[in-house]
């Protein structure tokens, strides 16, 4: 299947070499696509890393992470101090106004501090803004972010993960008024919002000067959501695309062979993971509450020829689940599994199961449609028979919080924050995307938030991954490398971090 893919993307890029593809340079608009379903793209209302990406054009921050050297920049505020260790003190900047022209002050970093800290609002990702107790104006254009404990990490939260609302409008429009017609304060304002369909951009010509994302260069963004990345690929080959990303590596190559265009891998801050449901809320996930069988599966999956073949590009398999380079990531905590078959059948006949069982393996639409059906080959090899199902990113979200993926392939880019806080307690502290619910390990991961001494920090950390690893909660299958794939004629640099800045791209 991988090899007819390859053959048919091939014979593509040798059909359309004689008609080249046409930048959107003439029309200043940039054509870009990715394989996602934005169904409310309110940032704080859908963990997508592409609702990320949006947010990123669209909305601002308080402050700004550089991508070059990581360093905290201006943003919405001009500076900021620690008071204590649980107050952030912000200068706001003045004459900043949110692209229907009303002005930005304390009022609106107030509200949005109170919306994504109210359990009642439901946002997508609560464990972003555990640490946050809330946030008091000292005057217009002075606010104190009050923190519930001491959290190192606050200040990348908020360059990444917390975009500021407009108060007044978002108030008078709703949650279900503001995704139709979202307003920010961000390089790009946002034109037309299909869903799922299409997301158009403008530059903001009220953008403030001074900003450390600057203004864009190009004028206008359009985002397709396709269904496939093989209709990503083909609409770049064929000229009707400008950018695209997370395709299938196999085709890198096919895309190089074309004179316009140029394709790119970059090793990323993101895991591809395997979640196994161990706490009993599914049914038909008996066997999967039994650590041998747990086990059994990490031994059964062969993680090095699936980075070294299939993720490609540079990919390495961590032993824990995390990146290498977060604070707090450990990897001498961790139990090592290699690719053992006949450890796997010991283990399963061990807990009962010498014949295997039968279990559904869930995917949220990967880059390449290899990758579980490699899984599903591993699995079968030592007797566990796994039916795939491939969905949209959304929907398997949504089986994956039900407890109805009994095993949930996906990934986890930890919104680029290069701090365990990130990922580990996502998936594992008690709620709806934790498939384990140890009480022990969401107490350390707990305490581990809660100091500042780093050293503390690096003790709990540590301790929670042995456990995790030992018991075999996650499967962390690789790491991921992003796929570019653009126009020579486009400017465009990806960064570790995972974050497409098509306000810093131009046009060559």
């Amino acid at each position: 299947m991988r090899h007819l893919a390859i053959l048919s993307v091939l014979a593509l890029a040798a059909g359309v070499a004689a008609s080249p593809a046409h930048a959107q340079k003439s029309a200043d608009t940039l054509r870009a696509a990715w394989v996602d379903q934005i169904t409310d793209i309110d940032p704080y209302y859908n963990s997508l890393r592409t609702g990320l990406v949006v947010a990123h054009q669209a909305w601002d921050g308080l402050v700004y992470r550089d991508p070059e050297d990581f360093k905290i920049k201006p943003l919405l505020a001009t500076s900021w101090k620690w008071v204590d260790d649980t107050t952030l003190e912000f200068e706001l900047r003045h004459n900043v106004t949110f692209h229907n022209g009303d002005p930005f002050t304390a009022a609106d970093v107030l509200y949005t501090v109170s919306v994504i800290t109210d359990p009642k609002s439901g946002i997508a990702v609560p464990s972003n803004f555990a640490w946050l107790a809330g946030a008091e104006a000292i005057d217009d254009f002075h606010v104190r972010i009050k923190l519930k404990r001491a959290f190192p990490a606050a200040l990348e939260y908020i360059s990444f993960v917390m975009p500021i609302y407009p108060k007044a409008y978002r108030e008078k429009v709703g949650h279900d008024g503001y995704k139709k017609a979202p307003i920010g304060a961000g390089p790009y304002k946002i034109t037309k919002v299909d869903g799922i369909n299409e997301i158009d951009m403008e530059r903001y010509e009220g953008y403030y000067d001074g900003s450390s994302k600057g203004r864009p260069p190009i004028r206008k963004l359009v985002i397709k959501e396709l269904n496939d990345s093989t209709a990503m690929v083909t609409s770049l080959l064929g000229g009707q695309l400008d950018w695209i990303w997370q395709y299938n590596p196999d085709q890198v190559d096919a895309i190089n062979r074309m004179p316009t265009l140029q394709g790119a891998r970059q090793e990323a801050m993101r895991i591809i993971f395997m979640g196994i449901e161990s706490d009993g809320r599914g049914t038909n996930t008996k066997p999967l509450q039994n650590p041998k069988v747990r086990q059994a599966i990490m031994y059964a999956i062969d993680r090095q020829t699936f980075a070294r073949q299939l993720v490609q590009g540079g990919a390495r398999v961590p032993d824990g689940p995390c990146y290498f380079t977060q604070f707090g990531c450990d990897q001498t905590a961790e139990t090592h599994y290699g690719y053992d078959p006949a450890k796997a059948k010991q283990l399963l006949a061990e807990a009962g199961y010498p014949d295997g069982f039968d279990t559904e393996l869930v995917a949220a639409q990967p880059p390449n449609p290899a990758w579980p059906g490699a899984i599903q080959n591993y699995l079968s090899a030592v007797g566990i028979r796994a039916k795939v199902s491939v969905l949209q990113a959304t929907a398997a979200i949504q089986r994956a919080e039900a407890g109805d993926a009994p095993l949930y392939l996906s990934s986890w880019g930890s919104y680029s924050i290069n701090d365990v806080s990130a990922i580990i307690p996502y998936f594992f502290n008690g709620g709806l995307d934790d498939q384990a619910h140890d009480p022990e390990v969401t107490k350390l991961l707990a305490e581990g938030g809660s100091v500042v001494d780093p050293e503390a920090r690096k003790k709990d950390y540590s301790a929670a991954l042995k456990l995790i690893t030992e018991n075999a909660y996650w499967v962390p299958m690789s790491t991921s490398v992003t796929t570019y794939g653009f126009s020579k004629q486009l400017n465009f640099k990806g960064y570790p971090d995972e974050m497409p800045r098509f306000f810093l791209s131009s046009w060559k």
